[in-house]
């Protein structure tokens, strides 16, 4: 990493930093450019890329005349614009899906031993949901598995995954495995669920 990377770094640290100390939420005014840089001894240059970063990314907006503020977090946004630069490459994309389903197989294993039939019945319901799209129904079903399996890491990790495949594939599997992986809890059937997820696409669709 060379001097300015490190400097620029620290800046963003020293920022993040400052947030947290004051408690700064959505919505909330940050100080200026020339007042960040008395505050955190850092050059005004470093502090005005910074704050690009951090706009680029959809952490905070710049309002004409008013001043830079706290944005309402838009994970969507940041992993669009990350996704144009890291996600290049069939390779590249079809790493992340496998990764992805890694992660999804892990929780439904960890998730096995405290699911109970109320939780089934939970699955049951977003399965044969209606209102909701393909996508959507993924999405609900692994978050009620993440949020069973009570690994926050674990959940945030594949959050990510799930918001950068949003960009570059389907999400969804077939409605089959859903209810075949729900099969299996109610059947307390655990060695199946490796044979379950292996039967699984590894590539993008």
């Amino acid at each position: 990493m060379s001097p300015k990377q490190k400097v620029y770094q620290g800046v963003l640290q020293e920022l993040r930093k400052y947030i947290d100390d004051h408690e700064l939420k959505p919505g909330d005014k940050l100080p200026s450019e020339r007042e960040l840089s008395e505050k955190l001894v850092a050059g005004r240059s470093s502090v005005r890329e910074a704050l690009r970063a951090m706009e680029l990314l959809g952490l905070i907006e710049t309002r004409h005349g008013e001043g830079t503020f706290l944005s309402h977090y838009r994970p969507y946004h940041s992993v669009e614009v990350l996704s144009s630069f890291i996600l290049q490459g069939a390779n590249t994309r079809n790493d992340l899906l496998f990764a992805k389903k890694i992660i999804e197989k892990e929780a439904a294993r960890i998730a096995y031993e405290y699911i109970q039939h109320d939780d089934i019945e939970q699955l049951s319901n977003i399965i044969h949901d209606t209102r909701l799209t393909s996508n959507e129904k993924h999405a609900a079903f692994f978050q009620y598995l993440f949020y069973k399996t009570e690994n926050l890491l674990l959940a945030k990790v594949w959050q990510l995954m799930d918001e950068f495949s949003y960009t570059i594939s389907s999400l969804s599997y077939e409605q089959s495995f859903y209810m075949e992986l729900v099969n299996l809890y109610q059947t307390r059937d655990y060695t199946k669920i490796e044979e379950l997820f292996y039967r699984l696409p590894t590539t993008e669709k």
